[in-house]
């Protein structure tokens, strides 16, 4: 305690001349001169705003190299350190501390720059005031050093990381939240005491006044990739790269040519048979590089204008995956505007043309901002137009209100079609304990934005209000330290008025002492109309039911960490005569502090399941779905790190009845045949990355894994039979180097 008092005087009276930081993990007081202290650090988890328990520091400079922060962190030998190591961008429960810039100070996008007590990293992009997304990867400099009192963590972000304003002056102002995280207990300490789980986050940062210095840069970043596919064709090479230029703090370009869309990275398992399009996040590195500017939501789960899957997606001809000949992209601003232009483009004839425009302006309390997509199908002759319009208002500290309007124009012969949208959202901060927020949409029966967006579904009105309240000071012997209650009323009709749904919803989220968090959220629904599971056929009157749900993490003690989740709940043709239910429990062990073996096990019973045949023939089957998600982690310091990853699902799902859906919502018997279905997914891959410098990579992959379905019911042949598959069976090596000009 007392070298760090010694340290802080020091830091406080020495000379504020500048000198060059050197990031290595070690607070070298001249060094850091004339850099803004902060010591008040108070929890935010539980959000109690008082002193945090453990005393933290941080020291924040601005460079020409960048914008500097160093952190001191102590904790008392009664408290567990970390000692698990972790790959990059892993959500793992363990000592750390978050460095979160908006560079703009605007709230609309924000960075967060998070370091392990042991050494590993996590770079996540903030939009909506906390939407948290790891797919970006960014080039920044960081070093950890640890001693008997704690640990020191300095982080050095260039100013070319991303693009902002020019500024005013010979300042510059941005947002910025520092906090620690202390992994066995949980606890948050943060400056200032803002948290991610409150209406606004992000545009909670604090206002710090910086001297402002612009970088530029110029990389290129190419690749090869030799892949060998057994069975299909031998070896095969490709090559490209990624071109990014900044000659300025106000404009940044990025490009691709001939990219590598996919192979080092693999989705989770997902069999679905709902009307609804299953949503996949996307970590191809010219997609994620300053994307936030793009984000466009529609305030209902993953939808938005531009979802970057679908540029090489499934291709129109049908045949396979389309391949990208380049996509260029520009962000940059004006004044206070700023802006974002996106165009891919897709080779052969059937290739789509992709391009996006985005404005934000920003006016004090209140942002204004416009999304304009545009996608050619030459092969389908359709042009497809989309034109959103987004504002946000913040009149006061508590209150925000944030709205959209988007309008959609298919140009398509004998399928053209316009719709429109609308969303409002409104969240009032109360006190610390109380909140509220009021939410309405409507989405029109012809508004259509897939072909560049994703929208679970469109035909709707939705109303919902929803009170929340925070617990903390809860008793020294409770196993938790907080809970977060949230209690909700909702009504979804679609366009004609039908109900869909009336539900009331419990949601409690907690923090454990063990540093583990827990949900329960208890659904109950009303007798209503299910009108998508016929697609756009006769609608199904279904009974009031209702849904529990339960999730827990609990970070590593000892060898062992785990985690588990499920549900019950009743289904669509008998309510609550014959429960379905779910559960999933992934333990993990620790061999060592590096390497790690997990197996996770899941097993869902889904009776009345109706599965959609055609036209209003639907099929009601006893479905069982049996899952295995299991691998190994190895982590050869922070610079090489080893995945095998294994899953496979199997459904077996036994026919009971075949039923015709009525034009009054009831159901007949039906005489037209409908098979037993079984299905058999396998995703099986070996992972090595080593990072030769700063986002450059060498990877050798094994990936094998496919899909099968038919009318064998046995889930325990089909658990068998994935092993089997082999539709993927290929290795592959890939280089990718960044060059910095």
């Amino acid at each position: 305690m007392r070298r760090r008092l010694v340290l802080a005087s020091l830091l406080g009276l020495a000379a504020p001349a500048f000198a060059d930081v050197t990031i290595d993990g070690r607070i070298d007081p001249a060094e850091w001169s004339g850099a803004r202290h902060i010591v008040d650090f108070r929890q935010t988890q539980p959000m109690t705003g008082k002193p945090g328990t453990q005393p933290t520091e941080a020291w924040v400079l601005s460079t020409p190299k960048g914008l500097a922060v160093a952190i001191r962190v102590v904790q008392s030998s009664d408290i567990p350190r970390s000692r698990q190591q972790s790959r990059r961008d892993e959500s793992a429960l363990v000592d750390r501390v978050n460095v979160m810039v908006d560079f703009d100070a605007d709230g609309r996008v924000g960075y967060d720059f998070e370091i392990k007590s042991q050494g590993g990293v996590a770079d996540e992009v903030i939009t909506n005031e906390s939407d948290f997304s790891y797919d970006w990867d960014g080039r920044w400099d960081h070093a950890v050093s640890e001693d008997a009192d704690g640990y020191t963590v300095e982080v050095l972000i260039p100013w070319y990381i991303a693009p902002m304003r020019k500024p005013g002056g010979d300042t510059r102002t941005i947002g910025l939240y520092i906090d620690r995280v202390i992994g066995s207990t949980g606890e948050r300490m943060a400056w200032p005491a803002v948290s991610f789980d409150r209406g606004r986050f992000l545009s909670s940062f604090q206002r710090v006044e910086l001297p402002a210095y612009t970088q530029s840069l110029f990389a290129v970043t190419p690749y090869v990739v030799g892949k060998v596919e057994h069975g299909h064709g031998g070896a095969s090479f490709e090559e490209g790269a990624d071109i990014l230029w900044k000659p300025n703090g106000q404009t940044q370009l990025t490009a691709t040519i001939n990219p590598d869309f996919g192979q080092v990275e693999s989705d989770d398992l997902v069999v679905n048979f709902s009307p609804e399009e299953t949503f996949f996040t996307d970590k191809r590195p010219f997609f994620t590089e300053n994307q936030g500017i793009f984000d466009f939501s529609l305030l209902n789960d993953y939808s938005q204008l531009v979802y970057t899957r679908r540029v090489g997606g499934a291709s129109d001809d049908g045949h396979g995956a389309a391949d990208i000949s380049a996509a260029v992209k520009v962000n940059g601003s004006v004044g206070s505007t700023s802006y974002g232009i996106l165009t891919a483009q897709e080779k052969g004839d059937a290739g789509r043309s992709f391009g996006a425009l985005r404005l934000s302006q920003n006016a004090g309390t209140q942002t204004f901002g416009m999304l304009a997509t545009h996608v050619s199908h030459p092969y389908l002759d359709r042009d497809a137009n989309v034109l959103g319009i987004d504002h946000r208002w913040q009149p006061t500290e508590a209150f925000t209100i944030t709205s959209n309007v988007v309008g959609s124009k298919i140009d398509q012969p004998q399928a053209k079609s316009s719709g429109l949208a609308a969303t409002s959202v409104a969240f009032w901060e109360m006190n610390d304990v109380w909140s509220q927020q009021w939410l309405g949409m409507f989405f029109g029966k012809r508004l259509d934005i897939d072909d560049f967006g994703y929208l679970p579904r469109n035909d709707m009105t939705y109303l919902h209000y929803e009170v929340r309240r925070r617990v903390t000071g809860l008793p020294a012997d409770s196993a938790y330290t907080s809970h977060l209650w949230r209690y909700r009323i909702s009504a979804l009709d679609n366009t004609e008025g039908v109900t869909v749904h009336r539900r009331f919803r419990v949601q409690r989220d907690s923090h454990r002492r063990d540093g583990g968090e827990e949900l329960w959220r208890l659904d109950a629904f009303s007798a209503a109309y299910d009108d998508l599971l016929t697609r756009g056929h006769n609608n199904l009157h279904t009974p009031p039911t209702a849904r529990l749900t339960y999730e827990r993490e609990r970070p590593r003690v000892g060898r062992w960490g785990w985690e588990a989740e499920g549900f019950v709940m009743g289904n669509q043709l008998t309510g609550y005569h014959r429960l379905s239910y779910y559960f999933k429990f992934t333990p993990t062990y620790f061999i060592t502090d590096a390497f790690s073996v997990f197996a996770g096990a899941s097993y869902e019973w889904d009776p009345n399941w109706l599965i959609w045949q055609h036209d209003n023939l639907v099929g009601v089957f006893d479905g069982r779905t049996v899952g295995l998600d299991s691998g190994l982690n190895w982590n050869l310091g922070n610079k090489q790190e080893l995945r095998v990853k294994l899953q496979t699902l199997a459904v077996g799902a036994t026919l009971r009845q075949r039923l015709e859906v009525t034009p009054t919502g009831g159901t007949v018997a039906s005489n037209e045949p409908v098979d037993d279905l079984g299905v058999a997914n396998l995703g099986f891959q070996i992972r090595y990355r080593y990072e030769i410098a700063p986002l450059s990579n060498l990877y050798v992959v094994y990936n094998r894994g496919g899909y099968v379905d038919d009318t064998n019911d046995d889930v325990s042949s089909q658990f068998r039979h994935g092993f089997s598959l082999k539709d993927v069976n290929e290795g592959l090596v890939k280089v990718a180097y960044r060059l910095e000009f």
